[in-house]
């Protein structure tokens, strides 16, 4: 690959993760406009090219190789969270547990009701159904489950969770199954084998790996130019459209660079305010989480190692969706059994039962230290945050029905004792103080570019269109002003669908 960049093109799209894949690869192929396609990572090509690092092929567990390397850094006592995301073509889509969840109808009715037509459930349905076939999702059947994963599968009924036959029947609210799931005989498949692989030889489209976005250049409300940074040089490439599709960390951190945001902060920076969007790395939010962890028993190593041998062993392979005391409508809850081999060494086990709040209220922020693109921006998830304690009272509730899910007689004859949070942590109280220490993230950060009407603090209207930028759009996880009930893998895709059909409608620049 050449490192000479085109001077101009038609639609930049920035970002070659889940949304940006499949923005530029549909672009690509339904237009004769020009395409051009960023991403700060590696670009590996395509998957049958064989030069694609096993550790993002193999489904079984989440690698870790490809981090842009965001951490809380020092906002909770005796601990960091790193906030893991890819830095490689593909994004997120190919290092994720592959679980592919579509939500609840709830989510994006409510998307729709909120001002922002176009991204009701029935409108959206197209673009989940052609996002799946083309991620060639399918549903593990019971003989590749794995007897931790089945162990318990069976034992849902017994805490009030049916089984169900597809988790994303989106008017189907409670009840477990084995996850549809973006993998083919153990490869994990990227939106980039899917959106990219098929277009790679069109003339129209360009893919530069290794290219970090600095800022846009606007002048009267339109942008002329991005500005890159790639194998230590600058350069400047003039545009038609440009679509930032970098993330929930990376898009507004792009849009605050280039002055547009709240311009005391940009200020602050040293940066030119130009374009007053207050909401711009507002509205942070993430599916708080809390981990149950259990000893296991040598009749549960044996079985696992029994079928390891003739099937893969995924550590992540069923979902339950289920309800806290607290829940209003649909579901607000996901218990997933996490179990295998421990990176990958048999010798040693980790048996995990993670419960996450669907339905978060708390709300954080991204902010920047510096104008540096290098630089990491300061995220404050502000997990259980909320004012009302609601984030927290649903996870106190989901570790009290993950437990009465475990302590059925045969699955917890297999789990062995509760190490974490342990037996001397029973109360609500004492679950509380568990909760609060223990609060993570299901890898699903959302909202800080949020969609909406212009009145309201949103950033980009119902088509992805900054507010005030004639021809720049947003285009993935961030423009999600309410988190859907769902891991985040397909309706990312989906949001970067819908997207990319408005720009085609419109015949783009």
């Amino acid at each position: 690959m050449s490192d000479a960049l085109p001077a101009f093109a038609d639609t930049v799209v920035i970002g070659g993760g889940t949304a940006g894949a499949a923005v530029a690869g549909e672009l690509g192929a339904k237009s004769d406009q020009s395409v051009l396609l960023l991403e700060a990572g590696a670009d590996y090509g395509a998957l049958d090219g064989a030069r694609w690092p096993a550790d993002l092929l193999d489904a079984r567990a989440i690698p870790t190789s490809h981090d842009w390397g965001f951490n809380s850094g020092g906002q909770y006592v005796g601990r960091v969270i790193k906030f893991d995301r890819a830095r490689v073509i593909g994004g997120c889509s190919a290092h994720n547990g592959c679980a592919a969840i579509w939500g609840s109808r709830l989510d994006y009715d409510n998307w729709a009701a909120s001002g922002n037509p176009g991204w009701s459930t029935d409108e959206l349905l197209p673009f989940f159904r052609a996002g799946s076939e083309r991620l060639r999702v399918r549903i593990p059947p019971r003989d590749e489950v794995t007897p931790y994963q089945l162990a318990w599968l069976e034992a849902a009924p017994h805490a009030g969770i049916p089984i169900v036959a597809d988790l994303n029947n989106f008017d189907e609210n409670l009840g477990m199954a084995p996850s549809p799931a973006n993998i083919a005989n153990g490869v994990r498949l990227n939106a980039a084998f899917a959106y990219l692989d098929p277009v790679r030889n069109r003339s129209n489209l360009t893919i530069a790996g290794g290219v970090l976005t600095d800022r846009l250049v606007i002048r009267g409300g339109r942008v002329e130019a991005v500005k890159v940074i790639r194998n230590g040089g600058e350069a400047n490439i003039q545009v038609g459209d440009v679509v930032i599709a970098a993330g929930t960390y990376g898009s507004p951190a792009i849009l605050i660079r280039s002055g547009v945001g709240n311009p005391t902060d940009v200020r602050a920076l040293g940066i030119e305010p130009r374009l007053d969007l207050p909401g711009v790395g507002m509205n942070l939010h993430d599916h708080p989480v809390v981990y149950l962890a259990f000893t296991g028993t040598r009749a549960l190593e044996s079985a696992m190692t029994q079928f390891g041998r003739r099937h893969w062993l995924p550590d992540e392979q069923t979902i339950a969706k289920a309800r806290s005391s607290r829940c209003d409508g649909g579901f607000d809850l996901h218990i997933y059994p996490v179990g295998g081999p421990a990176a990958g060494d048999p010798a040693t086990w980790n048996w995990l039962l993670p419960i996450a709040c669907m339905t978060p209220r708390s709300r954080g922020s991204l902010k920047l230290r510096t104008a540096d693109p290098s630089a990491a921006p300061v995220l404050d998830h502000n997990y259980l945050g909320d004012p009302d304690g609601e984030d927290a009272r649903r996870l106190i509730d989901g570790v009290q029905l993950a437990r009465e899910l475990a302590s059925e007689p045969r699955l917890a004859a297999l789990l062995g004792d509760e190490k974490e949070p342990g037996n001397g942590v029973g109360s609500r109280r004492q679950i509380a103080e568990f909760v609060r220490a223990n609060v993570m993230h299901y890898y699903h950060p959302v909202g800080t570019c949020a969609m909406g009407p212009a009145a309201t603090a949103a950033v980009v209207d119902a088509r992805g269109r900054v507010h005030g930028l004639d021809n720049c759009y947003v285009a993935d996880a961030s423009v999600m002003s309410v988190i859907p009930r769902a891991n985040t893998n397909i309706p990312v895709l989906v949001v970067g669908l819908r997207i990319a059909s408005w720009l085609l409608e419109a015949g783009m620049p």
